[in-house]
């Protein structure tokens, strides 16, 4: 799942970026308000970590110009200002969470999992479909109770189409969210890897439909 870290203090957004590898995201850092406005306006990120004191643009400016655009990506702030009445602007301008500087970065993680789960409608920690359970807070994917060993690149794939159940995911909406900008529009790497989960998990594990994307739940027509 592809994260956009927006923050201009550079260690802090590399300590981030490091967390959030290291929990299984893909994470992508962004310091400047502008810059950072217009790459959420046109690009597709599951989830945005949203610093309000950047420069050109500061960042409850952009959580309001993404609002208003109808950009309903999760949105969690950070920010050194801790009164109660900029946590309340906060929240009422469209911010799914609030996290005040300084963190720990277990709690930004849980509650990063957390608005992904509420933004997919899912209550629990733990997502399951059929056979197959998603452990986010273990990295961990299960078939009947069994561990699968995955890569990294394949608990990515796994965890996006989980989180996004009872919908189709385009191969290119794939591609951005595991490669980036740095996927190539005519590459089969979206391919390759979802056969190289079918034969983890199953070949029913993930769903084809043809012409539109994947899916995994119990709608759709294997490939």
């Amino acid at each position: 799942m592809r994260i956009l870290i927006v923050e201009d203090d550079r260690r802090i957004a590399a300590d981030i970026a490091a967390a959030l590898e290291a929990a299984g995201y893909s994470a992508e850092r962004e310091g400047d308000g502008e810059n950072a406005w217009f790459r959420g306006d046109t690009e597709a990120f599951a989830a945005i970590i949203l610093d309000l004191g950047l420069p050109q643009m500061d960042g409850l400016t952009i959580l309001k110009k993404w609002r208003a655009a109808g950009r309903d990506v999760p949105i969690l702030i950070l920010t050194a200002r801790g009164s109660w009445t900029e946590r309340v602007e906060g929240i009422e301008a469209g911010a799914d969470d609030y996290l005040p500087k300084p963190f720990e970065m277990d709690e930004l993680i849980a509650r990063l999992r957390a608005i992904l789960r509420r933004h997919g409608g899912h209550a629990s920690p733990e997502i399951s479909i059929g056979e197959i359970t998603l452990d986010p807070r273990r990295m961990r994917v299960t078939r009947a109770g069994v561990p699968v060993p995955l890569a990294p690149q394949e608990y990515r794939l796994v965890q996006y189409l989980m989180h996004h159940r009872g919908r189709v995911v385009t191969q290119q909406e794939l591609a951005e969210q595991l490669h980036g900008d740095r996927f190539e529009r005519e590459s089969n790497a979206v391919e390759a890897l979802v056969a190289r989960v079918r034969r983890k998990l199953g070949p029913d594990a993930i769903k084809t439909r043809r012409g539109y994307g994947y899916a995994m739940d119990d709608a759709g027509e294997t490939a």
